[in-house]
């Protein structure tokens, strides 16, 4: 049996952060990384940004060179998985037959894009967003004369969307509500966000689901009630849903995903990060799980001190950025469909600065086409703000 200090179980940006920070602190514990994917550790967003879009090689998806982890005295099993753990004995069992015995175990397992309910799913050219094999095969559909289907109109659907119109490929983007973004946005900046497609070419299909995925050999289209929308490819981008099975398997608390405090300790020597962690988040006082880079760099940061011994709690706002045509926009809070929202600039000239209020508190903060704010925006949220401050480009930023 190989024994490991410390077992992290799934190899993307979180566990790749997480050992970053442990040896950074000078912590020399053995570790060992078990992935499933044939694949050191990668950032996701390029898969649907820079990659997907053709301006970023594959390689550059990549956290680190190939030998960083050896050269740390990190121990890695790619293409491998622990199919079981043990936690009265602190054992885990891997695919290829290795037993581990560690002492504290990190649960960094992620999460598997959503499948729909409906017959066609499996046929060849209908495709989900996740892996680098995933990003290389929708790439591979895009052309002049190919016509892509996107069920899903969030952030990987429209982003999957805009490289696809910028390769030249005719796209209908099928969404069963009737705003895109509406959940993280509220419907005037969904509406935003739809109109920016629109204006790109797609043919952006709201309050409408997809009955079934045509096709024989291969896809062919998409109906849609009565009608069959064409399709050379299909992707279907409906969320995704954490990889809780080890975990439930081993009797931890799940509840859309794995149950932690504020210390990312799901139980005794146990701990979750990354997609998988349903998180006390003091700043807010709530339970989150956030499925975007920033968060897991975040938290493999804070489990790593953590482990060290820091009484550090998960309190930062969560963040997002997203780049579709000519548009990037990072956000950082939390809000709902129901904030108030104010807006700073003239969103048709495509810079502006959007806020959230609930009970006249900053809960959010967006910024578009206007760089190197999101910083200041973040130190504000949690605060009783005036609109009319938050509306006025001649007040600061830093002076709201």
């Amino acid at each position: 049996m190989t024994h490991a200090d410390l077992l992290i179980v799934g190899a993307g940006l979180a566990a790749a952060s997480l050992v970053d920070e442990l040896r950074d602190a000078g912590d020399e514990r053995s570790v060992l990384v078990v992935g499933d994917e044939a694949e050191r550790p990668y950032e996701r967003p390029g898969l649907s940004k820079g990659v997907l879009l053709g301006n970023d090689p594959m390689e550059s998806v990549y956290v680190h060179e190939a030998d960083h982890y050896a050269s740390r005295s990190v121990q890695t099993s790619w293409d491998d998985a622990v199919e079981s753990i043990d936690p009265d004995n602190r054992t885990a069992r891997l695919a290829s037959g290795t037993e581990v015995s560690y002492t504290d175990l990190v649960l960094a397992t992620g999460a598997t894009p959503r499948r729909l309910p409906i017959e066609g799913m499996d046929l060849p050219g209908v495709h989900t967003l996740r892996r680098i094999p995933d990003s290389a095969a929708i790439k591979a559909t895009f052309g002049e004369g190919k016509h892509l289907v996107i069920i899903g109109a969030g952030w990987i659907g429209l982003e999957v969307a805009a490289a696809a119109r910028q390769a030249g490929t005719e796209v209908t983007v099928l969404e069963m509500a009737t705003v895109p973004l509406a959940g993280p946005l509220g419907p005037q900046l969904g509406e935003y966000f739809g109109r920016l497609h629109t204006d790109h070419g797609v043919d952006l299909r709201t309050g409408m689901s997809a009955a079934a995925i045509e096709g024989t050999d291969a896809v062919t289209g998409v109906r849609v009630g009565m009608e069959t929308v064409p399709a050379d490819a299909v992707v279907v981008a409906v969320g995704a849903a954490p990889n809780t099975k080890l975990a439930e398997s081993a009797e931890l608390d799940v509840d859309n995903g794995i149950l932690v405090d504020e210390r990312l300790r799901a139980g005794d020597n146990i701990y979750a990060i990354g997609d998988v962690a349903n998180a006390v988040n003091t700043a807010l006082g709530e339970r989150i799980r956030v499925e975007h880079w920033d968060n897991a760099i975040r938290q493999g940061k804070l489990a790593a001190r953590v482990l060290v011994g820091s009484d550090d709690v998960y309190d930062w706002q969560p963040y997002f950025f997203t780049d579709q045509y000519d548009l990037g926009m990072e956000y950082v809070g939390r809000s709902t469909p129901a904030d108030e929202v104010v807006t700073r600039g003239d969103i048709d000239s495509g810079e502006f600065l959007a806020f959230w209020l609930r009970s006249g508190v900053l809960t959010a903060a967006m910024n578009v086409n206007i760089w190197d704010v999101s910083d200041q925006l973040r130190e504000h949220i949690g605060r009783e703000i005036d609109p009319a401050r938050l509306a006025d480009p001649q007040v600061p930023i830093e002076d709201l």
